[in-house]
């Protein structure tokens, strides 16, 4: 079981850091830090596309990531 746990976790890891990684940047850089990032984390504007279907896999395969950490640390 803690065999499955630790591979479902690795490959889980792999996916959410492939994810991440081919998403488009949403900021400017250091002077969209700056000099208001957070109208864009707060604005309207809504990811499109497959802006949309990277988000969502995102957040789902985050979700499986922390069940799988919470579950491989209760079995060990």
């Amino acid at each position: 079981m803690q065999a499955v746990a630790l591979t479902l976790l690795i490959i889980t890891s792999i996916a959410l850091i492939v994810l991440v990684a081919m998403q488009s940047s949403k900021s400017e850089g250091l002077s969209g830090a700056i000099s208001g990032g957070a109208e864009q984390l707060f604005g309207k504007k809504k990811a499109r596309g497959i802006d949309a279907v990277l988000q969502r896999l995102t957040i789902v395969m985050s979700v499986i990531f922390f069940v799988l950490t919470f579950a491989l640390g209760y079995i060990i």
